[in-house]
């Protein structure tokens, strides 16, 4: 049985040798290398050895076996910003991808006045939803059989609310889903700690702390990119199963089973939780961004074998 160190190992090796050709960050914002470097998780990871997968290859002399390893362990697909500036995205490779334009021009929090009312605790951010630059090692390593393959392409933009100005700033259509407006539907949080709603997946929270606010607003960019046939302008995260290879289902708020997330600014942390990440009288100083912006990687679990013939007849 391989040792279950050697793949966290490789991983590591992998990212210091990323993360030493990246120059140094500016302030106020989170560069590539360290995005790379916050992957050396063993909590996020979770890597497990399940079972074993049995291959049968038929030729025209007869038919024989093979087996693998089944692996489990989660994967970092997304690095979520959420963030206050339109075209000023706190991982600065991503914002020429997100310029402002003629309907999507500002951002921020502060007083919103609609319909007549004024909404003291209405916040309004930007999001955008990127591949996880460290899913390329994760594909180096799934050639030996180590980890599975990474169901996101690296870099690649999945979301762009600069670009979703009809759902990401008027709401609509789903504005008038019953998720939307029937009371208790789709909720972050837990009985006595509840953060948001998921419904309507806008960039719009009404919220005080916004630390809460920009997770809420995570949570909902995660929840149509990695489902197909939203009514957003992204492109979906949507991994397919095959012989071998079974890629989690897609996120829902407050369960683990379909992905956690990983706070990679401010004050970065080495392992992975759902949300709410904290209680109700807890304190949010340490993660509370002056500049309103902030980062979150989003790990979602993957299983795998590598292929050893033509057909899959058994896994445990």
């Amino acid at each position: 049985m391989p040792n279950r160190q050697t793949p966290f190992m490789l991983c590591a090796a992998l990212v210091l040798l990323i993360s030493a050709s990246v120059m140094p960050r500016p302030a106020e914002a989170i560069n590539t290398g360290e995005i790379v470097a916050s992957a050396a998780s063993w909590d996020c990871l979770d890597y497990q050895i399940k079972g074993v997968c049995v291959w049968l290859t038929c030729t025209p002399f007869g038919c024989y076996t093979q087996t693998s390893v089944k692996v489990k362990h989660d994967m970092p697909d997304l690095v979520v910003s959420v963030y206050q500036r339109t075209g000023d995205n706190p991982w600065s490779v991503v914002s020429p991808l997100a310029p402002p334009n003629a309907t999507a021009q500002y951002g921020g929090n502060g007083r919103e006045r609609r319909y007549g009312r004024d909404h003291q605790q209405v916040r309004f951010k930007n999001a955008d939803a990127v591949g996880h630059p460290a899913a390329a090692g994760f594909d180096l390593l799934s050639s030996v059989g180590y980890t599975c393959d990474a169901g996101a392409t690296p870099m690649q933009p999945y979301y762009l609310s600069v670009f979703d100005s009809l759902a990401w700033r008027q709401g609509v259509p789903e504005s008038a889903y019953p998720e939307a407006l029937i009371p208790g539907q789709r909720e972050v949080g837990e009985l006595g700690n509840i953060w948001g709603h998921v419904y309507p997946r806008s960039g719009f929270v009404s919220q005080a702390n916004d630390y809460k606010a920009a997770a809420v607003i995570a949570q909902r960019v995660v929840d149509f990119v990695t489902r197909t046939g939203q009514p957003h302008v992204y492109t979906p995260l949507d991994p397919k199963k095959r012989e071998g290879y079974w890629p989690p289902d897609p996120v829902k708020e407050g369960d683990e089973s379909t992905g956690k997330w990983q706070r990679l600014q401010p004050n970065m942390s080495d392992s992975c939780t759902v949300f709410p990440d904290r209680g109700i009288a807890a304190l949010f100083t340490d993660v509370m961004a002056d500049d309103g912006d902030y980062v979150w990687a989003l790990w979602r679990p993957y299983q795998c074998c590598k292929r050893r013939g033509e057909v899959l007849i058994f896994s445990s």
